[in-house]
């Protein structure tokens, strides 16, 4: 793994984030420090300043040779004693240059300690500066003292040096403990949930990839349980939908034998109209429509269930055309039964969509209406309307019908549950709303009540703007 890879891993960034934090802090602590570093050698020399003129108030004259030797080890130029409200200069020697700046170091502040410690860092030229402090011992009233910053600047130096080192061994020691400890209680539980994740992604019907919560931090816990219980839902629904998919086979090849069987009985059950037998004359109407009705259930689950509907071919379809081929073959079905039609479809209008699929859906729905009334036994009508907006094209289809039943209303549009007549199997309006929606629209039920129903397609113009496509033009 190079470098940069393991800086993009958790692992990674989180050493190189403590490195940075770690050190960051004891920068913070470094600058304090400092200060406090200068404070203490000018201290010092303050100090040794007042030992070294005590040889003089012991004794009032001594040599230039032991005065320089005495000022040396002070490390100052000159000292000045004030006892008695006397200021003296009890030791003295030649300045090279003329004295930059003085240093009160009887209470100064914090703020000032850290910005004259930074200056003597950044300023690497040799001054001379006087500093002024209390004598140790309360031996007299002030002392004060002129030396060079060099000596000062070089210990500070090598101080920083070695707190930089001392603090850069304790980020990294730090970071590489914090980096252990993550690496145990994070990262690696992180892979095992990743790593159950993956495996159950190659065999997700196997209950065996199932994770098995296992973290013991409370968060990673939960995550691992939520994970798990997900799973286990997945894996149940996925071998419900394999059984379901496994029934639907069978029921298909089992409706295909069926209704050829039943096809068969339905030729015989014809010559039965033609009986003499009083008891055969009762019974064949009743045999005749079950054979009926269990071959349209044969033929319904055939439909359903292939999942080839292909998708819309697309063009310009005239509705009004469409709308009266449909009313025209249920008028044919009615009869002599008192049942009437309405058209209020532009002539010119023309709308996008597949002419056979939309076909199949409204006469869905006008045969739906039509046997409705009819098994009411009263007169009724059947209306067809359509119109558009600026984004899409509307038809709706009423009936002054009885209403649907409210377990129908509740399950409209599901197949096998959302029949709407007895002896209906509730794929037709399933059927329905699959093809509306293969043309990006919606089937909607307006209203139903006892003044009737009313169905409304929704077919869109174009496409949403969301999905990056524009209008395309409807072919003539």
């Amino acid at each position: 793994m190079t470098l940069r890879r393991f800086f993009n891993t958790l692992n990674g960034r989180f050493l190189m984030l403590t490195v940075i934090f770690v050190m960051a802090a004891e920068i913070m602590i470094f600058v304090p420090s400092i200060s406090r570093f200068r404070e203490d050698f000018l201290l010092s020399h303050l100090e040794r300043a007042q030992i070294a003129s005590l040889a003089l108030l012991a004794n009032d004259s001594i040599d230039m040779q032991l005065e320089d030797e005495l000022l040396a080890n002070a490390g100052v130029y000159n000292v000045v004693l004030r006892r008695n409200e006397i200021r003296q200069l009890v030791l003295s020697s030649p300045i090279p240059t003329q004295i930059s700046g003085s240093y009160d170091l009887r209470s100064p502040s914090a703020w000032e300690l850290i910005k004259d410690a930074t200056a003597v860092l950044l300023d690497p030229n040799d001054q001379v500066i006087r500093v002024i402090g209390d004598p140790v011992k309360e031996a007299g009233l002030l002392i004060e003292v002129t030396l060079s910053t060099t000596p000062l600047r070089v210990a500070m130096i090598d101080y920083g040096i070695r707190i930089l080192v001392l603090s850069a061994v304790i980020s990294f020691f730090t970071a590489a403990l914090l980096f252990v400890a993550v690496r145990q209680l994070i990262v690696k539980p992180i892979k095992h949930v990743v790593g159950a994740m993956t495996s159950y992604a190659l065999a997700p019907e196997d209950a065996r990839r199932i994770i098995e919560p296992s973290a013991r931090v409370t968060e990673l816990r939960e995550a691992e349980m939520a994970l798990c219980e997900m799973q286990m839902e997945l894996t149940g629904a996925l071998r419900q939908k394999e059984r379901l998919a496994q029934l639907g086979g069978a029921v298909a090849k089992v409706s295909h034998d069926l209704r050829n069987i039943l096809t068969t009985a339905q030729l015989f059950t014809d010559r039965l109209e033609y009986s003499d037998d009083p008891a055969v004359i009762r019974s064949a109407p009743k045999l005749v429509n079950s054979i009926h009705r269990a071959v349209n259930l044969c033929e319904s689950t055939l439909a359903f269930g292939k999942a080839e509907e292909p998708a819309p071919a697309l063009k310009g379809v005239r509705i009004a055309e469409l709308v009266a081929e449909v009313i025209e073959s249920e008028r044919l079905a009615i009869g002599d039964f008192d049942l009437s039609f309405s058209e209020d479809v532009p002539t010119t209008l023309v709308l996008r969509a597949d002419d056979e699929q939309l076909h199949r859906v409204i006469s869905n729905l006008v045969r739906n209406a039509r046997q409705a009334i009819m098994a009411t036994g009263k007169s009724g009508e059947i209306s067809v309307a359509s119109f558009e907006d600026t984004d899409e094209w509307l038809i709706h289809i009423a009936d002054t019908g009885p209403g649907l039943p409210p377990k129908a209303r509740e399950h409209l549009f599901q197949p096998f549950q959302g029949g709407t007549r007895k002896g209906g199997f509730g794929l037709g309006l399933a059927i329905a709303s699959e093809l509306v929606k293969g043309h990006g629209g919606r089937l909607i039920l307006e209203s139903s009540d006892e003044a009737g129903t009313r169905f409304a397609i929704h077919l869109p113009k174009g496409f949403s703007q969301s999905e990056g496509a524009a209008e395309k033009p409807i072919p003539a």
